[in-house]
């Protein structure tokens, strides 16, 4: 390993560099961004790398590798931040810090000028005028919520589609979840004393509403109406639900995200929990990828950067450990959000009961992971021993195919690794050829096909070839796969067929390898592992095929006429209720539709009534 090349091209590049803050990339021979770095002072960081003499051994590797050597500057080091965990959400480079599994968090969206404003979930961004509480840590602790807040409140949950055609309350009315706006069962100024309670209760001013309920059911019950008073008492009910469920918080934080890392055995899982309105709004795990050799507190100050890219910041953020760029995220984040962002150490007793439970958390969530990761890699070995693989096997990808008589036909793949099931690398295959839809034989040739040529032809994508291919299917799939393969230079590759046994019998499962058939014992646990594998695969073409046929069903007559846009099909599915209702609607009635001109209506008229 000579790291002397790398060198020599930072040392060329240092003569033409000024004293400005930015970022430095160092790219491989094949374009590939191998670090993303930032600096107060770009040349002072890069006379590091050849100046020191006992560099780290992950960073003389990184240097062996580097051809090339790219800097960007920016007007001061913020900005430097910004650009750094922008670059390295974007490109992964290996031997950064990174990241993983990151996505955006839901948040709960009650819209603020409709009329009758419903209650919903969102992801994504906030371009709608409304209140927006969150992030919660998961969707199913975001719809958990709605689900209690409807039972409080009685606000609606249904599109407006939905809500501007109905003529009757829904089921949701009758178990009391709803005020049925739609059909005018509440007037429209105690809706909006709803909508206003609900948004009190989220923001923390839970108190008044439990008070005003309670005082509600007493004079319900003293005048004899117990089926309000019934309504009010289940209302009550959720009300103390949701509120237990928050006792978790005993700092009264605010808005504060309470973040602690846990370091063991080379890996690391930083833990995330979410207060809002001095409520619990859920946690998150997250496990970065990073040299075992890599230290708490850069794990942890490269975690804030990268996380925080895409996200609002809380005005607190209460970490576990004192972090060096303290003051730099500080100055950065306060910048960007215009408002004052601490990030501090927990210090007091309050402060240190939360942030103990996230490090708590995050020990036994990286405890279960490393169960996890071995127990995943003892299946995988057994199963490398059972069908003779001399090599490691560390990622396995699993192939299916879906359709009905032909119609609707896609390829699956998804992806196995160490760490579980690789979510990232499940891909699906719309079948293009019409020659081939419902031949079971030519959709998998199409699917690795297209797999595999786009791996060799793109050497810089991140879906990397597999050690290991199992098919769906017997030894017709096998011969089949093994050919595409062959034809593509991929000899080495390994495959094996999983046939379904007799009368569809799990655990009589056939398996197909090279020229051997091999059974296992029905208790076999590599055979529980292969059935999962399968299982997975199979879901996955499934409900991605079910996915595919249900928009094809979904769309309307209406999509085949043209000068019929989104807006325009909006309006009259709005005016008329449904494609049917359209269908056989007059010239007239189709002209009266706002947004419909007299040219357009005459197109539609035509095209359901011509001879």
């Amino acid at each position: 390993m000579s790291i002397e090349k790398g060198k020599d091209i930072i040392r060329k590049k240092l003569i033409n560099l000024t004293n400005n803050p930015g970022i430095y990339k160092m790219l491989s021979d094949k374009n590939e961004i191998l670090y993303v770095g930032k600096a107060k002072n770009i040349p002072n960081r890069l006379k590091s790398y050849v100046s020191e003499s006992n560099l780290p051994i992950r960073t003389e590797r990184m240097l062996s590798l580097t051809r090339k050597l790219e800097t960007t500057t920016t007007t001061n080091e913020s900005e430097a931040l910004l650009l750094e965990a922008n670059l390295i959400k974007k490109y992964k480079p290996r031997f950064n810090i990174l990241l993983r599994d990151d996505k955006s968090f839901p948040y709960i969206f009650i819209g603020q000028k409709d009329k009758w404003p419903q209650l919903t979930k969102l992801r994504g961004k906030k371009n709608r005028d409304g209140h927006y509480f969150g992030p919660f840590a998961s969707v199913g602790s975001a719809n958990w919520t709605i689900k209690i807040l409807q039972k409080i409140f009685l606000l609606r949950v249904c599109d407006d589609t939905v809500f501007k055609n109905r003529d009757r309350a829904c089921i949701l009315y009758q178990i009391r979840r709803c005020s049925a706006p739609c059909v005018g069962k509440i007037e429209e100024e105690n809706y909006k004393n709803l909508v206003g309670d609900a948004v009190d209760f989220i923001s923390g001013k839970s108190k008044r509403i439990q008070k005003n309920l309670s005082t509600e059911m007493e004079k319900a019950s003293e005048d004899l109406d117990y089926e309000k008073a019934a309504i009010l008492r289940d209302r009550i009910k959720a009300l103390t639900q949701i509120q237990s469920s928050q006792k978790i918080n005993q700092t009264n934080l605010k808005e504060a995200d309470v973040i602690s890392v846990f370091k063991e055995s080379g890996k690391t899982c930083v833990q995330v929990f979410f207060f809002r309105s001095k409520q619990n709004w859920g946690n998150q795990a997250y496990f970065p990828k990073h040299d075992p050799d890599e230290k708490e507190e850069k794990i942890l100050s490269s975690f804030l950067g990268q996380f925080y890219e895409n996200k609002t910041v809380p005005k607190l953020v209460l970490l576990n450990m004192e972090i060096n760029e303290k003051t730099l995220l500080e100055n950065t984040y306060s910048k960007r959000e215009k408002k004052e962002i601490i990030i501090k150490k927990a210090i007091t007793k309050d402060e240190k009961i939360v942030s103990d439970m996230a490090r708590k958390n995050a020990k036994q969530a990286l405890t279960q992971k490393i169960l996890e990761t071995e127990s995943n890699s003892k299946l995988i070995d057994k199963l490398s021993d059972k069908f003779n693989l001399n090599f490691n096997v560390n990622l396995i990808e699993v192939y299916d195919n879906s359709h009905t008589q032909g119609s609707d036909s896609v390829g699956a793949l998804i992806t196995f690794g160490k760490e579980g099931f690789v979510k990232k690398r499940y891909r699906k295959f719309n079948i293009k050829s019409e020659i081939v839809k419902g031949d079971d034989y030519g959709m998998m040739k199409e699917v690795l096909n297209r797999r595999f040529v786009r791996a060799l032809k793109d050497e810089n994508t991140n879906m990397t070839l597999p050690d290991l291919i199992l098919i769906d299917g017997g030894k017709g799939q096998y011969s089949v796969s093994r050919e595409v393969l062959n034809d593509l230079g991929l000899h080495e590759l390994p495959i094996i067929a999983i046939a379904k046994g007799k009368n569809r019998n799990a655990g009589d499962e056939t398996f197909f390898h090279k020229d051997k058939i091999i059974k296992f014992k029905k208790n076999d646990p590599t055979l529980f592992f292969l059935q999962r594998l399968r299982d997975e695969a199979h879901r996955f073409a499934i409900s991605t095929h079910r996915a595919k046929r249900r928009k094809n069903l979904s769309k309307s007559l209406l999509d085949q006429i043209s000068g019929i846009g989104r807006g325009r099909k909006r309006a009259l599915l709005n005016h008329f209720g449904s494609a049917r209702s359209v269908e056989s609607a007059s010239f007239e009635d189709l002209k009266a539709v706002d947004g419909i001109e007299e040219k357009v209506a005459k197109k539609i008229h035509d095209f359901f009534h011509e001879d």
